[in-house]
């Protein structure tokens, strides 16, 4: 078992108020993703449940034990850090048996279970080697499968893949996604990629100024952000965002104008004033490239950037920033060309004057 319960968890550093009152249910065998900004708090939330800080105020309780005064190698917690923090002059094997044999486990116990994550990990051929002779990408399995053989309660996991190249951070976001399958025990992982968020994660926990933003699956925040931060954090390229204002209202929508565009008739559940300013939101993929059913914008094309599969397009728009588009690898637009763009309503997102979703 391994369900997490946080209530009211407070950081102070000296003076300085570090989190604000953090409220969160992690339910057991949930891999739960701590997303946001550099200095939002994400890391020393991770560090207040491993221990290795010191909260200021909550309560923080796993499987119902509050745990706040407990020392971390009693919390059945493992955690594998963003540096690798191997041992150098020992090999893989050791440096995987190392905690296991501080904690008096026999030998032929720590054989066999460092041997049994070995296979997992698919480091069974580089037992004896040393640090020194694996890739980055080894080295980082070895720092997990260290944290395996514990067998804890929860698995935390402090930006794990920021030191290595693209092409390894792939492989090894596959690995964590197959282990999380395997294992079927809770983790908690922290990173600023969203990418990393959005295909790892059963729960995100959107963090912004040591406070929660948002808790959901990655869908949820996806296609239903709360607020404006939200939105513009989760999804790549992020959500374009405009300045508009209501100029009527219906049941269920809101009519609202925006520079350069016709009217739109935008979703809402919650009804503004008309009169009020708002911000229309739109994801990339809902600005379609030609004149169709909807508000249509006519702007010129600033930048074309072709990934192959698809294409990301920068454009003129009705506000001050350019308007990204994504489109299909095939689209045929150069630089400078006029084009047409229609805005789909019904997918679009509209923000109050404070940032929240109406």
């Amino acid at each position: 078992m391994g369900s997490l319960t946080l209530r009211g968890i407070t950081k102070q550093f000296g003076t300085v108020p570090v989190l604000h009152g953090i409220d969160l249910d992690i339910e057991d065998g949930e891999f739960t993703v701590f997303v946001g900004p550099s200095g939002c708090g994400k890391s020393t939330l991770l560090r207040l449940i491993a221990g290795l800080d010191e909260i200021s105020g909550g309560d923080l309780s796993i499987d119902g034990e509050r745990i706040n005064d407990v020392a971390p190698a009693k919390r059945g917690i493992a955690m594998v850090f963003q540096s690798y923090a191997l041992y150098p002059h020992m090999s893989v094997y050791e440096n995987m048996a190392f905690g296991l044999k501080l904690a008096g486990m026999s030998k032929a116990d720590v054989d066999k279970r460092v041997k049994e994550t070995a296979e997992t990990l698919q480091l069974t051929p580089l037992l004896d080697r040393r640090p020194r002779e694996l890739s980055g990408g080894q080295r980082q399995r070895v720092a997990i499968g260290r944290a395996i053989v514990r067998s804890p309660r929860v698995f935390l996991f402090d930006e794990p893949l920021s030191n290595l190249d693209a092409a390894l951070r792939v492989q090894m976001r596959f690995e964590i996604a197959r282990l999380k399958v395997e294992l079927g025990v809770t983790m908690i992982y922290v990173t600023h990629d969203q990418v990393e968020a959005m295909t790892l994660a059963d729960k995100i926990v959107v963090m912004n100024g040591g406070r929660v933003e948002q808790v959901g699956s990655p869908l949820d925040l996806y296609e239903k952000p709360a607020n404006l931060f939200v939105a513009g954090f989760i999804g790549s390229p992020k959500m374009n965002f405009l300045a508009g204002k209501v100029i009527g209202v219906s049941e269920g929508a809101a009519q609202v104008e925006v520079a350069g565009l016709t009217p739109l008739s935008v979703p809402v559940s919650r009804m503004p004033q008309p009169g009020s300013s708002v911000t229309l939101g739109i994801r990339p993929e809902h600005l379609l490239v030609g004149e169709g059913v909807g508000s249509v914008w006519s702007g010129r094309a600033l930048v074309v950037e072709r990934l192959g599969g698809e294409t990301y397009l920068h454009m003129t728009g009705p506000g001050t920033e350019p308007l990204v588009l994504r489109q299909p690898g095939t689209l045929a637009v150069k630089v400078g060309e006029g084009i047409a763009v229609t805005v789909l309503p019904a997918a679009c997102h509209l923000f109050d004057a404070e940032g929240k979703v109406l």
